[in-house]
């Protein structure tokens, strides 16, 4: 079931109006072109796709690790010449892109760090699990300002303009001011919230533990509708134009036309009855899903229907990435899987021995990673 609330005060249709929304929402702003070599946030772009905008080379080796003590589920951020990731230390930290020394850290505490960090203007945002969001500058690693909230943050945030959203397990969706941290407005649901939003012009788009796919405007925190997805969702919402793909935690990946309000497709395997965590990398093609079922999976985006299945020996809650005509993710059983976009036959395999619930990251020609024991793996062409 879907509901609306029309905010429009004119009258004006409002279907009509998000159409055209997502018309000028598709226009790349300067900002995005700019930074289109990067990979500046979780998923990699705003509408949270997991679809890299660089190529990689056929043949991976690995350039350089970097050993962070207690391991790593943060997903890195690649920013020109740096990357940028997060500790369960409790410890952000600023790597040189080039050989992977150490360029700076900042000490949030003493709480993991299990969110994403997102760079945007020249400052990283992120939360930890204390509950507190923090601002770091980008250039000295010095802390520009901090937010705290009521419940573990382990949403990532995603930044526009001045203003930036997340999720916090206290059940509120904030949007603070990026200048200062001010609260701008306060959006409550009636549970967790462990995914990123996607954001598409002023509308943002998150899905929480209540069991709701929330669409609010941005500008004001207003609801514009909540879609019952009947179950909890710990994944990020994969936007595609007017449809948006969601794994739930019901063992289901939801196509939801977000616009319309309706349920496009539904996609569950009778047989394994097993709960998605990652989020969903999507094209025009394909919609690629990571389960805990131990199976990596290619999904027609129109119907949902399974193109083919790709198996793993543990669970996979690293949320897979497109490059190409290829798909890469992590899995616990210890390996970073590269499958064929078209087949999910397997193309390329590293063995890292240690579980993987980090996402990778994909930029300037290298693919970045880190690993529940703490090792932080940059994978690109050969030096030679």
């Amino acid at each position: 079931m879907f509901s609306w609330k029309n905010t429009n005060k004119s009258g004006t249709d409002f279907r009509g109006a998000v159409l055209w929304i997502l018309i000028l929402g598709s226009i790349a702003t300067a900002d995005e072109r700019n930074s289109s070599a990067d990979w500046s946030m979780f998923r990699g772009n705003p509408h949270l796709t997991g679809v890299a905008t660089n190529s990689l080379p056929e043949r991976l080796v690995t350039r350089w690790k970097f050993e962070i003590t207690e391991g790593v589920s943060s997903s890195a951020a690649i920013v020109n010449d740096a990357v940028y990731i997060g500790g369960e230390d409790g410890i952000l930290y600023a790597l040189n892109l080039k050989d992977g020394s150490l360029r700076w850290k900042y000490t949030a505490g003493e709480d993991p760090i299990r969110s994403s960090p997102t760079v945007h203007d020249q400052t990283a945002y992120f939360g930890d699990s204390g509950g507190a969001f923090h601002a770091v500058d980008v250039a000295n690693g010095q802390k520009k300002w901090s937010y705290s909230t009521g419940g573990e943050i382990i949403s990532s945030a995603n930044a526009t303009r001045d203003r930036l959203v997340f999720g916090s397990y206290d059940g509120g969706f904030y949007c603070l001011s990026t200048r200062d941290g001010s609260l701008l407005w306060k959006y409550p649901t009636e549970g967790r919230i462990h995914g990123t939003a996607a954001i598409a012009s002023e509308k943002v788009i998150v899905a929480g533990c209540d069991e709701r796919l929330h669409v609010v405007n941005l500008t004001s925190g207003e609801r514009i509708g909540s879609f019952i997805m009947g179950s909890v969702s710990g994944a990020s919402a994969a936007l595609l134009g007017d449809k948006v793909f969601i794994p739930t935690y019901g063992n289901k990946v939801l196509g939801l036309d977000w616009v319309r309000g309706e349920t496009v497709w539904t996609f569950e395997d009778p047989d394994r009855q097993f709960p998605f965590l990652a989020s969903a990398a999507v094209t025009e093609e394909i919609v690629v899903v990571a389960g805990r079922d131990k199976r990596i999976r290619g999904l027609d985006p129109r119907t949902g229907k399974e193109r083919w299945h790709f198996s793993t020996n543990g669970r996979n809650d690293s949320s897979p990435v497109i490059v190409g005509d290829r798909v890469f993710v992590g899995s616990s059983d210890g390996n970073l899987y590269a499958l064929k976009l078209a087949t999910g036959e397997e193309s390329w395999k590293f063995e890292a021995g240690s579980p993987i619930a980090a996402s990778p990251a994909v930029a300037r020609g290298v693919l970045v990673i880190g690993t529940e024991d703490g090792l932080v793996y940059c994978f690109g062409p050969d030096r030679q």
